[in-house]
């Protein structure tokens, strides 16, 4: 299941991080990310596998460095399971006021 492998690859802070860091900006390069990370570039590569392993980035190889890329649609199905979730819970909630509101 892709979205299993989604949220178990962003269920470790320092990989959540680096989803973080590399969608708000520009793409980096592995040695930009694990200086910034406080970490050995085999250490944020480690874990910089797991994310490629999951779809959520790809090494794009420029020159000397490798830039690190996001994959937006990587999120899309994560993102529609969160969003059905809620759509449950709102749903719920709801009845769960309705039936407050009902029954005094």
């Amino acid at each position: 299941m892709a979205v299993a492998e989604v949220f178990r690859a962003l269920g470790d802070p320092v990989r959540l991080e680096m989803v973080r860091r590399i969608g708000v900006g520009a793409p980096a390069t592995i040695s930009a990310i694990s200086g910034e990370l406080g970490m050995t570039r085999q250490g944020a590569r480690k874990h910089l596998q797991v994310l490629i392993d999951a779809g959520i980035v790809h090494l794009v190889p420029k020159g000397r460095d490798v830039v690190v890329q996001a994959v937006p649609s990587s999120m899309v199905e994560a993102s529609a399971f969160i969003a059905e979730i809620e759509r449950q819970w709102d749903a719920r909630l709801e009845a769960l006021k309705r039936f407050v509101e009902e029954n005094p």
